[in-house]
C-alpha cells in the first residue's frame, strides 16, 4: 500500500480547515443516524484507502448526520475487513470502504474467500477512481507509449515491469498490457508494496512499472523524476490533463482502474443507503474537497447511484476476469 506523502496530509487538513459545513445535520430516515456510524477500511492505517476514508469520515457528519469512526481492519488482502462487514448487521451503522482488490480481484483469484463481492453487499457509491500511469524511468529512450510498445518489441528480454506485488492493480495492468500488444517477452518484478517498487524505478534498478496514481507520482513526474507516457484511465486526468489516455496514445482497452467504494451489509434498508450515497455526493460536490482528491490523484463522479456502482462492478469483473485467469493467478 502506497503511503500519505506529509505533502497529502497537508492538503487534507487545509481541505477540512478552508470546506465550510452546512449549518444543521440532515439527519435521514426515522432519524438515521442516531448514533456514530462504524467505516471499516480493509487494509492497514496510513494507505491509499485512509486518504480516502479520514476527510470523508471528518467531513461527512454534516451531511449525513452524526460521526463516523473509522476502523482499519487489514489483512488476506482486503479479505478479513470485507468478510467482518458482510456479516454486520444491516442497520446501517457499519459501512466498508472496499475497492478493487477485495471486490474484484480476490473474488476471482482467491482460492478461498468467506464472503460474496455480490450477494453480501450493498453497493452505495464509487467514492474515487485513481487510473494507473505508464511509467518508465527517464533513463529510457521513448517518450510516448506507442514508442515504449515499439521498443520492447526491438529490444526483446532487456526489460523487466515492476509491481505493488502479485495480484496488485499495477501487476494486472502490466499483464493487460502485454495481453493488447502482444508482447510476451517482459518478466514480472514483483515487490512488496508500492513503496519498494517506486524506489527501484526511481533509482533506475528496474525500468517500466504501471504505477498505482497518487499525488506523490505526480509530482515526481512533474520534477522529472518518472516519465509517465499515458494513463489507463478513459479519460484525462485532471491533475495532469497533458497526459493522455492509453486510448489516445493507440492502445485500444488498455483501461485499467483502482477505485474505492461504499458498501452496506446486504439487506440494509434502501433509504438509509441512499441517505449514505446523497451525503457523500454532497460532500464529493464541496470545491475544497475535490481539490484535495485531484491533488492526490483520485477522481470522483457526482452522478453515482447504488445502481450505477453495481453496474461498474459488473464491467469490472468482465474486464479483469479473463486477465486473471489468462495468466492463471490464484491467491492464497
Amino acid at each position: 500500500m502506497t503511503r500519505l506523502t506529509r505533502r497529502q496530509f497537508s492538503a487534507l487538513a487545509a481541505a477540512s480547515a478552508l470546506t465550510p459545513a452546512p449549518l444543521f445535520a440532515q439527519q435521514g430516515p426515522g432519524g438515521y443516524p442516531d448514533r456514530p456510524v462504524k467505516l471499516i477500511v480493509p487494509f492497514a492505517p496510513g494507505g491509499v484507502y485512509d486518504s480516502f476514508a479520514r476527510p470523508w469520515a471528518e467531513k461527512v457528519k454534516p451531511y449525513l448526520g452524526n460521526t463516523v469512526v473509522v476502523e482499519n481492519m487489514g489483512g488476506a488482502g482486503g479479505m478479513i475487513g470485507a468478510a467482518a462487514a458482510a456479516r454486520a448487521k444491516n442497520d446501517g451503522y457499519t459501512l466498508l470502504l472496499g475497492g478493487g482488490g477485495p471486490h474484484v480481484i480476490n473474488p476471482i483469484a482467491a482460492r478461498k474467500i468467506n464472503y460474496h463481492w455480490k450477494n453480501d453487499f450493498e453497493p452505495i457509491t464509487v467514492a474515487t477512481i485513481n487510473g494507473l500511469g505508464a511509467t518508465v524511468n527517464p533513463s529510457v529512450p521513448v517518450k510516448s507509449l506507442m514508442e515504449l510498445i515499439d521498443y520492447l518489441k526491438k529490444n526483446p528480454e532487456k526489460m523487466s515491469y515492476a509491481s505493488a506485488g502479485t495480484g496488485s492493480a499495477t501487476h494486472l495492468g502490466a499483464e493487460l498490457f502485454k495481453r493488447l500488444t502482444g508482447i510476451s517477452d517482459l518478466p514480472h518484478v514483483p515487490y512488496k508494496g508500492g513503496g519498494a517498487s517506486l524506489v527501484d524505478l526511481v533509482s533506475g534498478q528496474v525500468k517500466l512499472s504501471f504505477v498505482n496514481i497518487t499525488g506523490q507520482i505526480l509530482e515526481l513526474h512533474k520534477q522529472g523524476k518518472l516519465r509517465i507516457l499515458a494513463m489507463t484511465t478513459p479519460q484525462r486526468m485532471k491533475g495532469v490533463p497533458e497526459i493522455p489516455t492509453c486510448e489516445e496514445a493507440g492502445l485500444k482497452d488498455m483501461i485499467a482502474l483502482n477505485f474505492t467504494a461504499l458498501f452496506a451489509p446486504a439487506g440494509t434498508p434502501r433509504p438509509i443507503v441512499d441517505h449514505v450515497a446523497n451525503a457523500t455526493r454532497k460532500l464529493l460536490a464541496e470545491p475544497e474537497f475535490q481539490k484535495y482528491l485531484i491533488a492526490s490523484g483520485a477522481e470522483s463522479s457526482l452522478d453515482d447511484t447504488p445502481e450505477k456502482t453495481a453496474a461498474f462492478l459488473e464491467d469490472e469483473h468482465k474486464r479483469w476476469g479473463p486477465v486473471i485467469k489468462h495468466i492463471g493467478l490464484t491467491i492464497g
